[in-house]
């Protein structure tokens, strides 16, 4: 999984923070592999990929599976999914 973010991004900052917490209440979020990249350091990363500058902004593969402000439980249902596969 490919995490797209902005280190001044308020949004961003917080799925980082809940990305922790969900770490500690299931561990076996902790096995999904999450690639993180910062788009502004990243440019010709993030070109690679279609999505309109929201982030944060998540793909599994090639697939966008979220864009833009995201709350804790769609996080963790993103996390869930991904272990469903």
């Amino acid at each position: 999984m490919i995490f797209f973010y902005l280190a001044n991004c308020p949004y961003c900052i917080k799925v980082n923070q809940w990305l922790e917490e969900l770490y500690l209440e299931d561990s076996r979020f902790q096995k999904i592999p999450i690639e993180k990249i910062e788009e502004s350091l990243y440019p010709q990363k993030a070109e690679q990929y279609d999505y309109y500058y929201y982030v944060p902004c998540f793909y599994e593969g090639d697939k966008k599976i979220h864009e833009g402000i995201i709350s804790k439980e769609e996080l963790r249902e993103i996390l869930n999914n991904y272990l469903r596969r």
